[in-house]
Parts: structure tokens; sequence; C-alpha cells
């Protein structure tokens, strides 16, 4: 199924944040934006030409190729179950599927209370998709999607090494110099006395 943009949207500042994932303390960091009518690197109709299909939901989306995406990226492979559970509690969904092989190359998803917060996560592209604007698509999609129903705090984890991917999309370290946090469950050994 394929969505096109909103043909007008009002003119507004808005501030993201986005938090690097390591589990020392991550950075926060902030996006100011003015937005207008969407303007997408990609258009829907150029990624069609190319042969990719844009999804917004979990329809047509087999999680066992999207877990052999996750893994090709670095990440653990995952339980398929929870891989449900966690997209049945996604408010905002978009994966790229190349047409040819049916299997999806490229995903982002986004939680949050709806209103005022979201957490984009799981942010891949397919290794042998990369460098042809696929992660762009998805990302540019995702925060207008997400800034359309109001919420303007977004954050984000993610891996120190591609924070340059994020800057070009509006992303920058938060000027009021807010410190993200990650709960971790390593624990200091105590000193013996």
């Amino acid at each position: 199924m394929l969505r096109h943009g909103i043909v007008s949207a009002p003119l507004r500042t808005t501030h993201l944040r986005l938090a690097p994932t390591h589990l020392r303390l991550p950075q926060t960091l902030t996006i100011s934006a003015q937005l207008s009518t969407p303007s997408y690197t990609i258009s829907d109709n150029e990624l069609l030409s190319r042969g990719f299909a844009l999804h917004r939901t979990t329809e047509g989306l087999n999680l066992d190729h999207l877990n052999s995406v996750f893994v090709a990226v670095g990440f653990p492979r995952r339980d398929p179950h929870k891989i449900r559970v966690a997209l049945e509690h996604t408010d905002s969904i978009l994966w790229v599927e190349y047409v040819k092989t049916q299997r999806p190359v490229a995903f982002a998803r986004a939680t949050g209370d709806g209103v005022f917060n979201a957490i984009i996560w799981d942010v891949v592209v397919d290794p042998n998709f990369q460098g042809v604007g696929l992660g762009k698509a998805v990302m540019e999609r995702l925060v207008e999607e997400l800034l359309q129903k109001g919420i303007t705090n977004i954050a984000l984890y993610s891996e120190p090494r591609v924070l340059g991917f994020y800057r070009p999309l509006g992303f920058v370290s938060d000027p009021d110099g807010i410190l993200g946090m990650v709960y971790s469950r390593k624990q200091k050994k105590k000193k013996k006395s």
C-alpha cells in the first residue's frame, strides 16, 4: 500500500530529540525544522519505478526476512514472536519491499504516547541496498508522519558510527544540553573491605 505525503501543512518549528545508543551515557540530540509541504529526497513514484514498494502496515511483512536484515546490519537475531509483539505495540511503521524478491530491504518504526513523545527504533537498510536513499526515504516519511500527528518530541537511539546519517535529516545535539540515560543491569562490584 503506497500512501502519498500531505499536500500542505502549516509552517511550524519543531524540536526532535535523538539519543545515541551505547550503554554508556548517551548524548541527546535535537532537531529544529521548518515544516511545510513534505519534500522527500526520493518520491514514492521514484521508489516504485526502481522496484521498491513502500508500506505503512505490517501486512505482508515476513518477520523471518526482516530478522535477516536485522542480522545483516549487526543486530542480534530476535525471536520472531517477540518481534510480532513489538510490532503490535508500534504506533508508526515504515518499510520498503524490493518487489522483485518480495523481501523487506529497509525498515523503521516508532513507539510513543501518541501525543507528545515518540521514539524511533530499528532503522535498518539491507547492506545490499544501502546507498540508494532507502534509509532517508523511511526516515523522512516516519518523521513527517509523527509531526503530522502533532508529536514534536522525537527521540531515537543510534550507534555513534552512524550519527552522521541523521544530521542531514535535521538531527543535532540538544541545544539545552539534555542528556539521555539508559538503564543498565550491569552493576559495579563492591570493593571488599
